[in-house]
């Protein structure tokens, strides 16, 4: 019940062979069926400006970018003070565990 389930010896590959056959046979064509000489290449023209459209900027989307971007700032601003508010509320916690274990070890008989 706990053996492995072998394959009988007739059906396993062998380390010699492989499993995957090589390709034969196979070839490709050349990039280029022509033969001709290369000849001197035009000058070449000069390009076209690109067209992009320009953009418009409105008093309307003016406003809305100005308010995304105090909206964004403040909540950046929230998220910062707010990392430096519990780092500090930390390192009180620990300055007075501190104090307290000092007081503690160095006068043990006075409690």
């Amino acid at each position: 019940m706990f053996t492995p389930k072998i394959p009988p010896p007739d059906t396993a590959p062998t380390p010699a062979t492989s499993l995957v056959q090589p390709l034969t046979g196979i070839t490709h064509a050349p990039a280029c069926t022509c033969h001709h000489t290369p000849a001197a290449a035009p000058a070449p023209a000069p390009a076209a400006p690109l067209s992009r459209p320009a953009v418009q900027l409105t008093p309307g989307s003016l406003l809305v970018a100005a308010a995304g971007g105090t909206a964004m700032v403040l909540v950046v601003g929230t998220v910062l003070v707010s990392m430096l508010l519990a780092t500090a509320i930390t390192a009180a916690s620990v300055a007075i565990c501190a104090v307290v274990l000092r007081s503690l070890l160095n006068r043990p008989n006075n409690r």
